[in-house]
């Protein structure tokens, strides 16, 4: 009788010492996997119900998150309440605990599903959670390889009012009557009520012809900043192109703004030829003629080297040509502002650099091409411009450099765009954290033009 008393014993504590260790495992990996979201209460990892708020918020699923800290909660205490005489309390018990612990796994699931998508990886990371969650946890926490790959709307990802004091650039004195000028005030949003800060005081002038790279640090603010200026979101700002006030006459001027997302938004089952005259039927003006409608789409067919194969279906295609069609559906309505978000995504070298020599071949039309990229070097050879944008210590993003990448090289002495980038980069994030500086050199820099032109 105490063998048998000895040896549960001893298998109720390997299995308390398994759990707990479980659990430490689980909330350290989350307590790095919040760091890594800028989570800047990232200790409530270890609170129970707590650590699922702040992980939900922090990828942008409040909701989500609340439910699942407080089934925790509720299972906590539920399993705190000893075990009633009742055979029928007892029962219910054990129904609300089955309940509240299938519930939870769900709202777990989704978070982290949710994860695996911030961090841009495949859903099949899943069933590494679903074996060993803690296991997963810690990889995703300490991995330096894996790293948010979208820029989430949360307290911790946007700055309250701005506390640094940073001198950034200032608005222009007069904005350019042909090209693209963008006097960007502030990007905002309201989260639980708070006013939020994602971009602030960018400025910068675009002549008509010119191809732009736009990079950034981690969560700087690229697309929020590349949706601003294209009327997607609307923020604080004044945008002129070509003269026309983007903002005040948009239902005009969007027909002028083409955008490439970096999905290919185009039927399997369709032809090339079809694909782009249907696009061209959407966007060209509705009195244009059929013979040369058919003429605009043969052009820019031919322009982007696709004639060839037009009667082709889209699914037969290859990543290249896929992006090139892409490229298409929004050329052929000829925009003067043309915004294309990682075009060169998934492709290896020799392809991207074909897809950036027709974006030159573009731009050298004197369209204003503004592209986002992470691979720079490998074309940045074929790019007029580069803006450059940080995030300072509040968490806001700011213009840290606008010009030529010659000039760009030289501002931030780094040999590379790639560096460049790092040197603005958090350094939790695998930067330098000279966002900051470069922010405020650029705006001496600039205070120093204006006051040379005056």
């Amino acid at each position: 009788m105490n063998e048998e008393l000895w040896s549960g014993l001893i298998a109720l504590l390997i299995r308390i010492l398994l759990m707990l260790f479980a659990w430490i495992a689980f909330s350290v990996g989350l307590y790095k996997v919040l760091r890594k979201l800028n989570v800047k209460r990232a200790g409530t990892a270890w609170i129970p119900g707590f650590r699922y708020f702040s992980f939900g918020k922090a990828l942008g699923r409040p909701v989500e998150g609340i439910f699942a800290g407080l089934l925790e909660v509720l299972y906590f205490v539920l399993s705190l309440i000893p075990e009633p005489d009742n055979e029928r309390l007892t029962l219910v018990r054990a129904l609300l605990l089955l309940i509240v612990v299938i519930t939870l796994y769900i709202y777990r699931i989704r978070l982290f599903l949710r994860m695996i998508e911030v961090f841009g990886k495949k859903a099949r990371w899943i069933l590494l959670w679903l074996a060993a969650e803690w296991l997963a946890m810690l990889i995703f926490g300490f991995s330096k390889k894996l790293q948010p790959a979208l820029s989430i709307l949360g307290e911790e990802q946007s700055g309250e009012e701005p506390s640094s004091g940073l001198e950034t650039g200032r608005a222009p004195a007069h904005l350019a009557a042909s090209g693209l000028s963008v006097n960007l005030r502030a990007r905002t949003v309201r989260d639980y009520g708070k006013k939020r800060y994602l971009l602030k005081d960018i400025n910068v002038e675009i002549p008509n012809g010119s191809l732009v790279m736009l990079l950034g640090g981690s969560g700087a603010g690229k697309t929020t900043f590349i949706n601003a200026v294209i009327g997607y979101e609307k923020a604080d700002t004044t945008i002129l192109l070509n003269g026309a006030d983007v903002y005040a006459d948009y239902q005009n001027l969007k027909y002028r703004i083409g955008f490439v997302p970096q999905q290919n938004l185009m039927r399997g089952n369709d032809t090339v030829q079809d694909t782009v005259r249907d696009s061209a039927e959407m966007r060209l003006p509705t009195g244009i003629k059929r013979k040369e409608r058919n003429e605009r789409v043969r052009e820019v067919l031919g322009q982007l080297g696709l004639l060839a194969g037009d009667r082709g279906l889209v699914c037969k295609k290859s990543g290249g040509q896929l992006r090139r069609i892409a490229i298409a559906q929004e050329l052929v309505a000829d925009p003067e502002l043309f915004v294309l978000d990682e075009p060169d995504s998934g492709l290896d070298g020799a392809i991207a650099r074909e897809i950036f020599t027709k974006l030159r071949a573009i731009a050298d039309t004197g369209k204003i091409v503004i592209v986002i990229t992470h691979t720079p070097d490998r074309v940045v050879d074929l790019f007029d411009r580069v803006i450059i944008l940080a995030k300072d210590s509040d968490r806001i993003g700011r213009l840290a450099f606008y010009g030529t990448p010659q000039e760009a090289r030289a501002f931030f002495e780094r040999d590379t765009m790639e560096d460049i980038v790092v040197s603005v980069n958090r350094a939790e994030e695998g930067g330098e954290g000279l966002a900051d500086h470069f922010v405020e050199k650029y705006a001496a820099l600039t205070a120093v033009r204006e006051g040379g032109a005056a």
